[in-house]
């Protein structure tokens, strides 16, 4: 799949510019593999780069203009790389002019340049297309002009860029797009940026992403509202232990001790919080040991309490999870992604992936009306050059 995008975004860049591209550059989308709804509790998280990709293509013109395809969307823009760039109305040039934002705010001068490309990556499936659009687009600059920008920095100028569009999100989609490796996770300290590779060698597994297909208008206030939560109990926390400075440093029985002097929601949120904290650290024990059941069931338990304590489920990603429960050949599915809609990542035996396929497919049709959307994914590599 990702050769006949890389041969069709060369094709029309030839076609568009009379001339083949000097650079091409492939940037992946990411998964989650566990600890969700960590990343803004001092936590770790553990993604990884999937095998699929924006194809940019990119080469300098000799001027002070580039002109930018978008092939997918058929639409084009052209812009002065040395003026000040400003927001437009154009959602998807907004994140490509943070970029080139970063880079002035970062005192690198570029000149102008041509560039196409094209995706694979499901937009709206919670497979941060964004992030694969601002640090490909960033990698391809970094190489066009020798500007030596480390792979971190290309990460973190990719956060700030998405930031200046508007979107505060955490680093974990742009680190696990550069930064990702072939069969391996990535279990990344948010408090620090520290980060360490794990095996992702699901060996007699796949890994399938069931998209319900919804998206409910809850998440972004109820996104807020958990932030605010867990910060109410963190105080609470902080003034009864004074030991602890973040919920790393909390057991269980700490947040237990103290349910008294919590409502009943900040008392869950806090619970689920260092749960999965304590659950991020055994899935990478269990990868690390090829134990792939543990980790199953342990993705099963960071659904319940994404459901039942985080409260940041829907009754269509609850049903999806529950018919995994159900089926023998599958050992580890939950919700991926900020909740009220999107996927489910879902681990199924290998030889009976189109079988499950088919059978979710149909029952969730059954039951909701809605088209269930499915995609196998990969562990792959980060953001890199193409070599024919």
């Amino acid at each position: 799949m990702n050769d006949i995008l890389i041969k069709d975004t060369k094709a029309f860049y030839q076609k568009t510019f009379n001339n083949s591209a000097e650079t091409i550059v492939l940037s992946p989308g990411r998964i989650n593999i566990i600890g969700e709804h960590i990343d803004y509790n001092d936590g770790y998280v553990l993604p990884a780069a999937i095998d699929k990709i924006i194809c940019f293509a990119f080469e300098k013109n000799n001027s002070n203009v580039a002109t930018i395809h978008a092939i997918d969307l058929n639409e084009s823009f052209t812009i002065d790389v040395t003026a000040k760039q400003e927001l437009t109305d154009d959602v998807w040039t907004n994140y490509l002019r943070g970029v080139l934002n970063q880079l002035q705010l970062k005192g690198f001068a570029i000149q102008g340049f041509n560039c196409a490309f094209s995706s694979n990556i499901p937009t709206g499936s919670g497979l941060s297309s964004s992030a694969a659009l601002e640090c490909g687009f960033l990698y391809g600059i970094n190489e066009l002009f020798d500007l030596e920008i480390k792979p971190i920095d290309i990460a973190l100028m990719g956060q700030s860029a998405e930031h200046w569009v508007g979107i505060n999100c955490g680093i974990m989609d742009q680190f696990s797009s550069v930064m990702g490796l072939e069969n391996k996770v990535i279990k990344i300290d948010c408090k620090t940026l520290d980060f360490t590779y794990h095996e992702a060698n699901f060996v007699d597994y796949s890994l399938i992403l069931f998209d319900s297909n919804v998206k409910h208008s809850l998440f972004t206030s109820e996104y807020n509202t958990r932030r605010i939560e867990c910060g109410e109990g963190l105080d609470i926390i902080k003034a009864n232990y004074p030991e602890i400075t973040s919920f790393r440093d909390c057991e269980v029985h700490h947040v237990t001790s103290l349910q008294s002097k919590m409502t009943d929601k900040v008392y869950r949120r806090c619970l689920y919080v260092v749960k999965e904290i304590k659950r991020v650290i055994q899935a990478c024990e269990a990868l690390d040991n090829g134990d792939i059941l543990t980790l199953g069931k342990l993705m099963f338990e960071t659904h319940d309490g994404l459901s039942d304590d985080y409260e940041v489920s829907c009754a269509e990603l609850d049903y999806l999870v529950a018919l995994a429960k159900e089926e023998e050949t599958v050992i580890g599915s939950r919700l991926m992604g900020g909740g009220f809609g999107g996927c489910t990542i879902t681990l199924v035996k290998k030889g009976s992936e189109e079988e499950v396929k088919a059978k979710f497919a149909k029952l969730y049709m059954d039951k909701f009306g809605i088209e269930l959307k499915i995609h196998d994914v990969k562990v792959s590599n980060g953001t890199s050059l193409y070599k024919n």
